[in-house]
């Protein structure tokens, strides 16, 4: 079988509200498109049916499922590690990022990046749907604490101001290395695939991309965040002495 040009996976967890609409739209997009691609949705132990409505509204779709929730950072390397694509990108069920945002992202990677990082901080205009005061807030903060716990060794690091933005894509050979490397399966696992990345040697490159908050967001306003600080706080020391660090 050939291999696609794109993979995109969707991680989700109890989505059986809007995967519908969103595999709607994300299938009608790839449909016009001229290259190969698969599409992956990684139920991450829903309890609402989801993996049923995917199943039976986008037969089509590769459905990985997890046995029970684990996290979205587990999900998101199921789905890299199941996927085949050339080029390889996971974006978030809500489409907080429009899929016509493909685009810029499959030219950022063809261009020779290897990991290619949506941004809502180089071009403020791109967010079209602000997130309440607080939350950016704590965004920020939550940056800050990044760049001294975590990316202080790497000067390309130290340049990325949007970690968290779930729409990010990789070449295969990249996702490979990283995705078999990650160890965190919590919303930690964006800063760790960047470590890690930045450990490898591997081409980081930042783009602009439209965003659209979702007031219905999982991410709960403490517990996340002090679980993703918790995280964070591990990554330097999980791979400070493994093979995986080393290269």
């Amino acid at each position: 079988m050939a291999q696609p040009h794109l993979s995109l996976i969707i991680p989700a967890y109890n989505e059986a509200g809007r995967i519908g609409r969103t595999l709607q739209a994300v299938l009608a997009y790839l449909r016009q498109q001229p290259y190969e691609s698969e599409l992956i949705v990684v139920d991450d132990g829903s309890t609402d049916g989801t993996a049923e409505l995917v199943r039976r509204t986008a037969p089509e779709v590769l459905l990985v499922q997890l046995p029970r929730n684990r996290g979205k950072g587990a999900a998101v390397r199921q789905g890299m590690l199941a996927a085949r694509g050339r080029y390889r990108v996971f974006t978030d069920a809500d489409l907080s990022t429009p899929i016509e945002e493909l685009a810029r992202m499959l030219e950022c990677l063809e261009k020779g990046a290897d990991v290619c990082v949506g941004s809502r901080e180089l071009d403020p205009s791109t967010v079209r749907r602000p997130q309440p005061a607080y939350r950016r807030w704590m965004g920020r903060l939550f940056r800050r604490l990044v760049q001294w716990l975590v990316f202080r060794e790497f000067p390309q690091l130290r340049a990325i101001e949007d970690t968290q933005c779930g729409f990010k894509g990789f070449r295969a050979e990249a996702a490979e290395r990283l995705f078999r490397c990650a160890r965190l399966d919590g919303f930690g696992f964006d800063v760790e695939l960047l470590y890690l990345a930045a450990r490898f040697g591997l081409r980081i490159v930042q783009i602009p991309v439209l965003w659209y908050n979702d007031p219905h967001s999982r991410v709960r306003l403490l517990r996340d965040p002090l679980r993703m600080l918790i995280e964070v706080a591990r990554i330097r020391h999980l791979h400070r002495h493994t093979m995986c660090s080393a290269g």
